[in-house]
């Protein structure tokens, strides 16, 4: 077999399992997740830091309280530190029901929130496009890239990953509204909807 036989033979296999692959958008969509963990797991062993989080959680006396009628009134009747983001609040308030005073807990739910955010950004960039593979490849390094250590590995910066995936829900409902018009009103209604959570969340997504 001449050399260049072999050569587009191996190309032609690799070609044929990448488009194989491609057919199982929600196995890539897991592989981010996974390649997720595997990048900010070392992150669930970090500690508070004395920067924003004793306000958002440690020193936070209506976070600390856990999940409670009157701490989720807190959180849609009050502005502290400087926002106005309920689902945020409520969100610490039942890592504290949930995983007690320790930072191991919200740590984990950051990178779990950032796992989810970029498997979105990858399903919602495919429903516009179709680039399956381009598609992953701007969702990897989305999930990786150093920018992202800040959101995910500081606890009170749940806000940013929170927020952005609601947001992100809410391109990929979009993006269900632009490509299927027959559904395009009840999906509509659910991007409205991710949409005010999002800026429940954190208001940046305006």
């Amino acid at each position: 077999m001449k050399a260049s036989d072999q050569a587009g033979g191996d190309a032609g296999g690799l070609n044929g399992w990448a488009t194989a692959l491609a057919r199982y958008p929600g196995r890539l969509a897991a592989a981010l997740g996974v390649l997720v963990l595997a990048t900010f797991w070392p992150a669930t062993g970090f500690d508070f830091l004395n920067f924003d989080d004793p306000d958002y959680v440690t020193k936070n006396p209506q976070v600390q309280a856990g999940l409670t009628a009157e701490g989720i009134h807190w959180a849609f009747t009050r502005g502290h530190s400087g926002n106005w983001h309920p689902v945020t609040w409520i969100s610490h308030m039942l890592d504290r029901e949930l995983f007690g005073p320790g930072p191991a807990g919200p740590h984990f739910v950051n990178i779990a929130l950032h796992g989810f955010n970029a498997a979105l950004l990858f399903l919602a960039l495919r429903r516009f496009t179709g680039a399956t593979w381009r598609c992953f490849l701007v969702a990897a390094l989305f999930a990786v890239h150093p920018l992202r250590v800040e959101s995910v590995a500081w606890i009170a910066e749940r806000k940013d990953v929170l927020s952005a995936c609601f947001g992100l829900g809410a391109i990929w409902a979009y993006a269900g509204v632009a490509r299927q018009a027959e559904r395009g009103l009840r999906r509509l209604w659910l991007a409205l909807l991710l949409f005010a959570l999002s800026l429940m969340s954190k208001p940046m997504l305006v």
